[in-house]
């Protein structure tokens, strides 16, 4: 079923934006929606505030991106969703949540609930969106840039190595690249710790019919998109392989 919802507010830095809107629907942390509007095809996107007011946060890296950036305050969306299984917080368990780059945005309603945080991406400029959340999060907070512009110089994983000299988590939530994922996932494998990790695919249908966001025998649209460490572990295209819009598979470079 698809609702209409008006856009009540609008963020942009950069080529990361951000359009708010009142949304009367329950959503988790890690869940998407699918996004349409006049001259574009529809898209999922997760979201980046699940509260009493919805946001997505996207990077505009197309025609459609860009046709849904233009949109401005009062313009109308198609949402349809929520789809997928989002994260599961455990408040019993010491929790390092993850993000890096635009996968930042799925992970910034569990800052909002106090879970400690590291943050990470290319450049200062890049965690702009991000950094109001950060301001106001009640967990720790950290943050890295590969090109030392802002907080620890390094990617993510080497962040959460240094972080997890001085704390000990339980479990770790994480949203990123993919190659940020496999290694970050490499990594708690290598050390026991338990994870829930974001996987993107190709989507068309975004609830299961179409099997065209396929990871070895998982509908990351209807499975995930966000799979325990042990679902991770037994997929053999995760970090290698990934399917283009016609179903092909393709290989990582």
């Amino acid at each position: 079923m698809n609702d209409v919802v008006a856009v009540t507010g609008k963020s942009r830095s950069g080529d990361i934006c951000s359009l708010s809107f009142d949304w009367d629907r329950t959503v988790e942390p890690g869940q998407f929606v699918m996004v349409w509007a006049p001259g574009m095809e529809e898209i999922p996107l997760s979201l980046s505030s699940v509260g009493d007011v919805k946001s997505i946060t996207f990077r505009i890296i197309g025609k459609d991106t860009e046709a849904l950036g233009a949109k401005e305050t009062g313009d109308r969306l198609s949402i349809r969703g929520p789809y997928g299984r989002g994260y599961k917080v455990n408040d019993r368990k010491r929790t390092l949540v993850v993000g890096g780059g635009i996968g930042i945005a799925p992970v910034l309603p569990m800052m909002a609930d106090g879970l400690d945080t590291a943050l990470a991406a290319r450049s200062a400029g890049e965690l702009d969106f991000a950094l109001p959340a950060a301001d106001k999060a009640t967990g720790k907070t950290w943050i890295s840039t590969d090109d030392g512009s802002m907080g620890f110089c390094g990617n993510a994983v080497q962040l959460v190595k240094e972080i997890l000299k001085e704390r000990e988590y339980d479990e770790i939530l994480a949203c990123g690249p993919e190659i940020m994922l496999f290694f970050l996932h490499k990594f708690c494998v290598e050390n026991g710790i338990k994870c829930q990790m974001s996987l993107e695919r190709y989507m068309k249908c975004g609830c299961g019919i179409c099997g065209s966001c396929m990871i070895d025998d998982k509908r990351v649209c209807a499975d995930g998109p966000v799979f325990t460490c042990g679902e991770i572990s037994g997929m053999k295209d995760f970090g290698h392989a990934n399917r283009d819009p016609c179903g092909t598979r393709v290989l990582f470079r």
